[in-house]
């Protein structure tokens, strides 16, 4: 594998401002801002083993940021985040921007699905992109004062004044919600009423799966255009990272995808642990590992008996939701939670497996295969189900990586490629398992996949269950969990350092890391940079539906209401991994 740095440098060598070193070992590269766009161009179309997905657009406001050891002069930056298959490897890229109001160059003419991550970058730190299409608000309401992820912006409600809504602000409230083409990037005279027509489709539609708005351009039943309305249920997950310590952040990353439960918790921790130099014991791997693929089947099953439902059939949801209840049971005998357990924590768990945990999981993989043969003769076997998803919705590989899907999206369209395999994580090099993968890229290829990683997930759960390895349930190291209480009365070190890890958290050295995992809908990641505090300076997060929700307008064009419905479900987003 060649040297990216190396080659780049020889290259762009007036262009590169500096090489940075970061815990997670991916190259970094300090770049002109009025070089960036050459830069992306050569790294996806002329480098050999080109880096064709554009993984993350990002910012850090670097203006309270005391740890910046050979980073070149920056108030904000934005990072971009490659990834080449050919090469399986990533790359991360950086512009310094020193203007009071920053201004970077829009790379949507090199990738399209930059349009999205540059509008949240506009809308969460003010930062402009020249050239951009159509730039404007994407997360936050129109009428919003302020760019949310600047250090200056206030992280509670009790740093900023009571709600009022005097007459003239329900009136500029009203107002913004007024449907006006040209503020959607639609121009008013490519709108002949006489020939096409605006429909909402939510935001509250049980299509939608969620609190999502889609304008519908259409042509008879026919879609010439959608635009997506996200942000209603952003909650300000990245924000809150700054404010809560590394371990107290941890309930909410539960609540990102909150469907996929610990598998949230996951990416985090390991990133933390990749800032702290912490190893977890075998045990623990494992046991996160278990815990996880029983969150993909639980989501998955969801998944499962939705998008049935929304293509017209009732049973399959009540039944899915019946074994999922199952799941919830094991999952709260051993977590003590159902849906968002917060169990896993950095360096370990909570606390080790209760007694009779392999039984409940034994019973569990007894029964669910046979309710799995049941589900494909009521539903992927199913005539009008085939008839409603087969030839709906089609997408190649080379379109998916264009626009930054991955997970069953991307395997659908015959790409074996899971990060579980490619890039292993907690030891899933040591677990048997295949990676399904479908041919045409459609609805039906989409449910496919999803079907069979069930029972690939029982599969993986069955192995852990039979080579449970003993040991402790959290590393040894002095910035994971607080010592055990029960030795806190014997010296007074133990007391103050048991104080200090409950009441402030461990202080994480400075540095940058980056850490994914294949979840339930895609590859989710967190991005973590710390400046040498008990709290997070920056707190980034990839979720695999964003990037999704995105594409959804691209493979809909041509196809009808219904027909969409079909591609919402076979998508399989959830509102609050888009919004975060």
């Amino acid at each position: 594998m060649s040297d990216i740095p190396s080659i780049l440098e020889q290259r762009f060598a007036d262009a590169i401002l500096a090489q940075q070193a970061t815990r997670d070992e991916i190259p970094t590269l300090w770049i002109k801002p009025a070089s960036i766009r050459e830069v992306l161009q050569y790294l996806k179309y002329q480098i050999e083993q080109p880096y064709r997905m554009l993984y993350d657009l990002t910012a850090i406001d670097e203006q309270a940021r005391t740890h910046r050891e050979g980073q070149p002069d920056s108030r904000f930056t934005v990072v971009y985040v490659l990834f080449s298959f050919e090469r399986n490897a990533f790359l991360r890229l950086k512009i310094p921007l020193t203007d009071e109001q920053p201004v970077a160059p829009s790379v949507t003419s090199v990738w399209p699905s930059a349009n999205w991550y540059e509008r949240e970058v506009y809308d969460m730190f003010g930062i402009r992109f020249d050239g951009h299409p159509d730039l404007r608000r994407i997360l936050m309401p129109r009428t919003w004062k302020g760019h949310p992820l600047q250090k200056c912006h206030p992280a509670r409600a009790t740093e900023m004044g009571p709600f009022q809504l005097p007459p003239e602000k329900q009136h500029e409230e009203e107002e913004a919600l007024r449907f006006r083409p040209e503020d959607w990037g639609l121009k008013p005279e490519e709108v002949d009423p006489e020939h096409f027509m605006f429909l909402n489709l939510g935001p509250q539609h049980p299509g939608t799966h969620g609190v999502l708005r889609l304008v519908l351009e259409l042509d008879g039943e026919e879609i010439v255009r959608i635009i997506p309305d996200i942000g209603f249920h952003h909650r300000g997950a990245e924000k809150m990272g700054e404010r809560q310590s590394w371990h107290t952040y941890i309930p909410y990353t539960d609540r990102v995808e909150y469907l996929g439960g610990v598998m949230n918790n996951f990416p985090y921790v390991m990133a933390v642990e990749k800032l702290a130099g912490i190893e977890v014991p075998d045990r623990v791997k494992v046991i996160r590992i278990m815990m996880s693929e029983l969150f993909r089947i639980s989501s998955h099953l969801v998944w499962y008996g939705t998008f049935a439902q929304d293509l017209g059939m009732m049973t399959p949801v009540f039944l899915m939701f019946n074994d999922r209840e199952r799941i919830f049971d094991i999952v709260a005998a051993i977590c003590g939670d159902r849906m968002h357990p917060n169990w896993f924590r950095i360096g370990g768990v909570v606390q080790d497996l209760p007694k009779g945990w392999d039984k409940l999981i034994k019973d569990f993989l007894d029964y669910m295969p046979g309710r799995l043969k049941e589900y494909d003769k009521m539903v992927m076997r199913n005539s009008l189900f085939k008839r409603r998803t087969i030839g709906i919705g089609i997408y190649d590989t080379d379109e998916a990586i264009e626009w930054g899907v991955t997970g069953p999206g991307l395997r659908a369209t015959g790409l074996e490629w899971d990060f579980r395999k490619k890039q292993p994580y907690s030891g899933y090099d040591q677990f048997e398992f295949d990676v399904p993968i479908g041919k045409n890229g459609d609805c039906y290829d989409r449910a496919v996949v999803r079907v069979e990683e069930i029972w690939q997930s029982l599969r993986i759960i069955r192995q852990c269950v039979e080579n449970m390895p003993s040991g402790p349930y959290k590393a040894d190291h002095p910035l994971t969990t607080p010592p055990l209480k029960e030795y806190t009365m014997q010296d007074i070190e133990t007391l103050i350092n048991h104080f200090l890890g409950v009441t402030w958290g461990p202080v994480i050295p400075p540095g940058e890391a980056m850490v994914g995992v294949e979840a339930t809908k895609g590859h989710n990641s967190y991005y973590l940079i710390s400046d040498g505090n008990t709290t997070s300076y920056r707190t980034r997060i990839r979720t695999p539906s964003f990037a999704h929700m995105q594409f959804v307008p691209i493979i809909s064009r041509g196809y009808t209401i219904p027909d969409l419905l079909a591609i919402l479900g076979s998508v399989d987003y959830v509102l609050s991994d888009v919004d975060r």
